[in-house]
């Protein structure tokens, strides 16, 4: 520890020595303002500055307790007003109402501020009973320095009209507040559901296309492992190779979210279009030969775009070595100036459907995620299709 954090520290007061001279302060607020009118034979004008400065004794502990301190500031400013009213009543009757109203007028801001901050920071029911206590005293101080229906009315109005004004910006202040916190809570909850989403998408287009493959060797293997014995060790090598390059994406991406450091570099860059060929290549494996067919000028596009079409890309062959029962599809790949159009199309049975799974669901929520289009469904003359139109940044167009 630095010497300048132990002399910080040093200077620093218990908590109980500081609610001690909390309570303290509090205390004595009340007394010094009841000396403080004392000692004023008029209290008007400049005089009203050390009537206006003392309520900073009792801020301290108005924070940690809002209740008794606002007690403690009630029985100060009744006293003060019903002094100023009685000392101003015997010396100068003729400016009394006048006078006293000014110090009436000086402690009840200050006691509607203390209720305003108790409606900002406790309950509504507690920030009620002190709002109600507060106008109780703040009228039976009124009725010191305002005698008569016609003087006392206005009076007690101005004095409900100013409470209810604090009263309703510290509820307005607390509303906001617990606004405010309720939306980064349904913020935080949303961002724990959206990296859910990603994870899970990211691990079934992962597994499925090499579990996919794997299936599928190892099934020709099992066939062939009697009559075909070189067949069934290329078989077994494919298996070899994609589960390797499974277990090292998985262990990259257990690495990601085990990373505490938001600063550090990833470990490995995702994959973008730029893998379709080493795609191809595993598709073969499985016994599927896609064509790629490239349109437009190939240029980089953001990492996302990359991301989301490889993907699809992955996940629509995925289902055609699985599901179409068909040795052969094709793959278009348009890069157009405001947008990345993608179709797979195969000529083999295929489902009935798009289906409800979840790799359909996630080729479409990738797409969703970038504002673009995605369509999938059998063909007219047969087979299956899938589309997506990617949009392109603005800046990189």
């Amino acid at each position: 520890m630095s010497l300048s954090a132990r002399a910080a520290r040093s200077w620093r007061l218990r908590p109980a020595t500081a609610q001690a001279l909390a309570w303290c302060g509090a205390v004595a607020y009340p007394i010094l303002l009841y000396v403080a009118v004392l000692g004023e034979p008029e209290p008007t004008g400049m005089r009203l500055l050390l009537p206006a400065v003392l309520p900073v004794l009792s801020l301290p502990l108005l924070r940690r307790r809002p209740l008794p301190t606002l007690a403690l500031m009630l029985a100060g400013s009744f006293a003060a007003t019903v002094l100023a009213a009685s000392k101003l009543a015997a010396s100068l009757p003729f400016m009394a109402p006048t006078q006293a109203w000014q110090i009436g007028c000086l402690q009840a801001l200050v006691t509607d501020g203390a209720v305003g901050w108790i409606a900002a920071t406790r309950r509504r029911r507690t920030a009620l009973v002190a709002a109600g206590f507060a106008l109780a005293v703040q009228i039976a101080a009124a009725c010191s320095y305002r005698s008569g229906q016609d003087a006392l009315v206005p009076a007690v109005a101005f004095l409900v009209l100013m409470l209810a004004l604090a009263w309703m910006t510290g509820y307005l202040v607390q509303e906001r507040r617990e606004h405010a916190a309720t939306v980064r809570a349904q913020i935080a909850v949303q961002a724990v559901t959206a990296e859910r989403l990603r994870i899970a998408r990211e691990l079934h287009d992962m597994v499925a296309h090499s579990i996919g493959i794997i299936a599928i060797q190892a099934g020709t293997g099992r066939r062939v492992i009697d009559s075909q014995p070189a067949e069934a060790r290329n078989a077994l090598a494919a298996i070899e190779t994609t589960s390797r390059d499974t277990l090292a994406g998985l262990r990259r991406m257990l690495g990601a979210l085990r990373r505490t450091d938001p600063e550090e570099a990833p470990l490995a860059p995702a994959p973008g279009l730029a893998d379709v060929d080493r795609l191809v290549a595993t598709s073969r494996i499985g016994g599927v030969r896609a064509d790629v067919k490239w349109r437009g000028e190939r240029r980089p596009l953001p990492a996302d775009v990359e991301l989301s079409a490889f993907r699809i890309i992955q996940e629509a062959i995925t289902n055609v070595v699985r599901h179409a029962g068909t040795h052969e599809c094709r793959v278009v790949i348009d890069y157009q100036e405001d947008e990345l159009s993608i179709e797979i199309t195969d000529h083999g049975h295929g489902p009935s459907s798009a289906g409800t799974g979840y790799g359909i669901t996630g080729m479409r929520e990738r797409a969703a995620q970038l504002h673009g289009q995605f369509t999938a469904g059998p063909r007219p003359e047969g087979g299956f299709r899938v589309a997506a139109r990617l949009p392109v940044p603005v800046e990189v167009r």
